[in-house]
């Protein structure tokens, strides 16, 4: 087997496994804000400043997140780009 094609498999199986693993970590967290939500929404002693600055939290967090899968997402497509056939 040539290291090229090794290589490909290799990539394509840490690409697989990254997505497999982005994916669960991204449904724990949605759940855990569709959660802290529901909560927040039973706690009337929680001012709205409070709850806004939750909710700002919270959406930086999955801009960081996307900004993260982005970044690996483009870094696979190099990998793959530097081991395609020519």
């Amino acid at each position: 087997m040539e290291r090229g094609t090794i290589a490909k498999q290799t990539i394509a199986f840490q690409k697989t496994l990254f997505e497999n693993s982005f994916n669960a970590m991204k449904m724990v967290q949605d759940q855990t804000e569709k959660m802290l939500n529901t909560f927040l929404g039973q706690l009337s002693w929680v001012p709205d400043e409070g709850k806004n600055t939750i909710s700002e939290s919270v959406e930086f967090y999955k801009k960081a997140r996307d900004d993260f899968k982005k970044a690996v997402d483009e870094g696979f497509a190099k990998m793959e780009t530097m081991f395609a056939e020519k």
